[in-house]
């Protein structure tokens, strides 16, 4: 056997050994560097509402419970509530109109939301749950809280301060999830604030 071919052989382990350990460092690097997966949105306990009076309606913020938090649409639909809420306090009906279906805006004048909207505050905003039916719909159970003029309250409860128990119905409209109309929406649970 011939010097070089000795050497061949060694070279021949020698460029194993080192492919391996530069694979096996690159693994242990790709694991130290890389991003954390995103942590999930911070969750509140379901409890009835303890803002004081003269803070009310609190919050604008949308929050959920861990049940709603941990659904997979939640960052969606948290999004969503919270351009419609935020639109409703800031009087934006253009805003408001990017949030809701279709159908919904076209039996949503401008005139007239204007009017049902004028001296309402919506906080203290909740996802209690998500249900996404599998069809293109979703389901929201949330909890709020308004203030508003008693004249500009609904007719069944003339308070200035309601908690609102409601179920939502969601749907995509045109490959976007909007609020919805429809029976389920339109059958709130309302209870005057304590205090008022």
């Amino acid at each position: 056997m011939s010097t070089g071919s000795s050497r061949q052989l060694w070279l021949l382990p020698v460029l194993l050994i080192t492919v391996i350990a530069t694979a096996l460092g690159a693994l242990v690097a790709r694991s130290l560097y890389k991003e954390p997966p995103p942590s999930p949105p911070a969750a509140v306990e379901p409890s009835p509402s303890v803002v004081p009076l003269s803070e009310q309606p609190g919050s604008a913020e949308v929050q959920g419970t861990v049940d709603a938090t941990t659904h997979p649409l939640f960052n969606t639909l948290q999004s969503l509530l919270q351009r419609y809420f935020d639109a409703i306090n800031e009087k934006d009906y253009d805003g408001w109109s990017t949030t809701v279906t279709n159908e919904r805006l076209r039996t949503t004048p401008e005139k007239q939301w204007r009017i049902d909207y004028r001296s309402t505050r919506d906080g203290s905003i909740v996802i209690y749950r998500i249900e996404a039916t599998g069809d293109d719909t979703a389901r929201v159970l949330l909890r709020f809280t308004s203030i508003q003029h008693e004249d500009d309250a609904p007719p069944e409860l003339r308070a200035p301060c309601i908690n609102w128990n409601v179920v939502w119905l969601l749907a995509k409209d045109r490959n976007e999830w909007k609020l919805a109309g429809g029976p389920t929406s339109k059958n709130p649970q309302t209870e005057r604030c304590p205090g008022t």
